[in-house]
């Protein structure tokens, strides 16, 4: 599968722009984590952007819609990746990709959540500021700070060492991603 042919599948599912643009964060998290581990750059990064593929359009199925999708493409291990990209879904983690899709999801949205209720946006945000926002529940509060933890201890990070790895990935991307001032 091309990286094109992931965006047309992400396209006939979703059009929600808060839901696009975290497709796109996690793709480009995805495709930095597989850099920093050696890993394949294109199944990280498809991984990134469908992992929530179905989630708008059929969010009772979710994940199984992607999943299926992608096991009649012959896509097995991004499918069994999208499959476990919650923990609490009990599906085994094999792979450095089942595991850097877990360290990416859910803290990648909270950095993106964090970044936009400042002026500067992404610019100078740090990873202190970050976790002063993670001990306040009520912000960014579907965020299931436990689920970062177990994602930066999957793939041997400490928390505020995968956000000081997120922040600059994303800074890269701050027009497109519309996260500056």
């Amino acid at each position: 599968m091309t990286r094109f042919e992931a965006r047309e599948i992400l396209a006939s599912m979703t059009s929600g722009k808060s839901l696009l643009r975290h497709a796109r964060t996690v793709e480009i998290v995805m495709e930095a984590l597989a850099r920093h581990f050696a890993e394949d750059i294109e199944k990280f990064a498809i991984t990134g952007l469908l992992h929530d593929a179905d989630y708008e359009k059929y969010p009772d199925q979710h994940p199984n819609i992607i999943v299926n999708r992608q096991k009649e493409l012959g896509e097995d291990e991004i499918a069994h990746a999208i499959a476990g990209h919650y923990t609490k879904w009990n599906v085994p983690r094999n792979s450095m990709l089942d595991k850097c899709i877990i360290a990416a999801d859910e803290i990648t949205g909270f950095i993106v959540a964090s970044a936009l209720i400042r002026p500067t946006k992404i610019e100078g945000l740090k990873s202190k500021s970050v976790l002063k926002k993670f001990k306040t529940a009520t912000f960014a509060a579907t965020v299931d700070r436990e689920e970062c933890r177990k994602g930066a201890d999957l793939i041997g990070m400490e928390l505020r060492e995968l956000i000081d790895f997120i922040i600059p990935v994303l800074e890269e991307h701050k027009e497109e991603l519309e996260l500056t001032a």
